[in-house]
């Protein structure tokens, strides 16, 4: 199994899941320190496990780091997880740049379609079929107003799976989205961090509280899992029913 910001937050958190469920693991990460972590963390669960640090926004850096990767795995790797991520600048609107849009752009879409053309090539090459899993967000769902840029990012995501999962459906490969809600990461840290944003969301949110990243780990088990055969083109939400209050 591959993720893509698998040293922490939602990312280690699928990985650890996984890993108990059987899975060996190659992760990206573009801090070493956390990539150290993390490696020890999921050896410890007693799994073959390798932390790469990759950029999987660069075009050249993911076809090499996906190469690696397979070499890694044994020469197969038949599950991705496409969950690198930023977040915008959270600046008003009419001050966003382009330079700002396409930055958040380049990781949470573009960086998405090079990582799972690479699997695709290597899964259709192979004829094992797998699993591909985009990260979107439940603000593909109530919009991000002030974060537009990673609303769209993760709306669009929504979009690919669901041509790819159509697309891919011959080579026998899965294509779906997991919409993670409000959970405590470095990515959302500064809406944790402010009382008053904090407050907002857990009104919202039926269970009254954020989810901790390791709570995303049994909706990823079953993405994952080789047995659902028929489970393609579908958007998984795991938000403690804020999208439905």
């Amino acid at each position: 199994m591959l993720i893509t910001g698998g040293n922490g937050g939602i990312g280690l958190g699928i990985g650890k899941a996984c890993a108990a469920a059987g899975a060996n693991i190659v992760a990206w990460g573009r801090n070493q320190e956390k990539n150290t972590n993390a490696a020890a963390e999921l050896r410890s669960i007693g799994v073959e496990a390798h932390v790469l640090e990759i950029d999987a926004s660069d075009e050249a850096a993911i076809d090499a780091g996906f190469a690696q990767s397979v070499d890694l795995a044994g020469g197969r790797i038949d599950s991705v997880f496409a969950n690198a991520g930023v977040g915008g600048s959270g600046a008003r609107f009419p001050e966003v740049s382009l330079e700002e849009w396409r930055r958040v752009m380049t990781t949470n879409l573009d960086g998405v379609f090079l990582l799972f053309r690479a699997a695709a090539r290597h899964m259709i090459e192979h004829g094992h079929g797998g699993a591909l899993v985009a990260t979107s967000s439940t603000s593909a769902i109530h919009g991000a107003a002030g974060n537009e840029a990673y609303g769209t990012s993760k709306t669009a995501l929504l979009g690919f799976c669901r041509a790819l999962a159509v697309n891919l459906a011959r080579h026998q490969i899965r294509v779906n989205a997991l919409l993670p809600g409000w959970t405590i990461t470095e990515l959302a840290s500064f809406g944790y961090a402010n009382d008053t944003f904090r407050d907002a969301t857990l009104k919202r949110t039926p269970v009254r509280r954020w989810a901790d990243p390791d709570e995303m780990g049994a909706a990823g088990v079953f993405l994952a899992d080789p047995t659902a055969t028929y489970h393609t083109g579908d958007s998984i939400v795991v938000d403690g029913g804020y999208t439905i209050f």
